[in-house]
């Protein structure tokens, strides 16, 4: 399950998973962060706040996931993942070569540097 929140003055969509990502997750945060994207432009930030990974619940969200991202990261300019999974370290050395957004990881409790970071402070 994916807790997220919009961010509208900051222009930046925190997301908090809480167990394995559905498909219907993904489907959620589209109908709110894509309207504000074609109105706005793109966002500052992603912020990505979980100790750990969660998974997917299914190969169908895992391939949603991945088509959020494709679809998503020329639309970002930031992406903060506060975690200590060692996924995230992987995430911000290889998927800079994929994507157009920076990358920065923080240690999970950070989310607060992390918002700073994404917005240039």
């Amino acid at each position: 399950m994916l807790k997220f929140e919009l961010d509208e003055k900051n222009r930046t969509l925190c997301f908090r998973p809480s167990g394995p990502l559905r498909v219907k997750d993904f489907d959620e945060v589209i109908k709110i962060v894509d309207p504000f994207i074609e109105e706005k432009g793109g966002l500052d930030g992603l912020l990505v706040e979980t100790e750990s990974f969660p998974g997917w619940d299914s190969l169908s969200a895992m391939i949603r996931h991945l088509k959020f991202i494709k679809n998503h990261h020329q639309k970002i300019k930031k992406v903060a993942l506060a975690t200590d999974s060692h996924i995230a370290k992987s995430a911000e050395t290889f998927g800079t070569h994929f994507i157009d957004a920076e990358i920065k990881q923080f240690p999970f409790g950070q989310g607060d540097a992390a918002r700073r970071w994404i917005a240039g402070n």
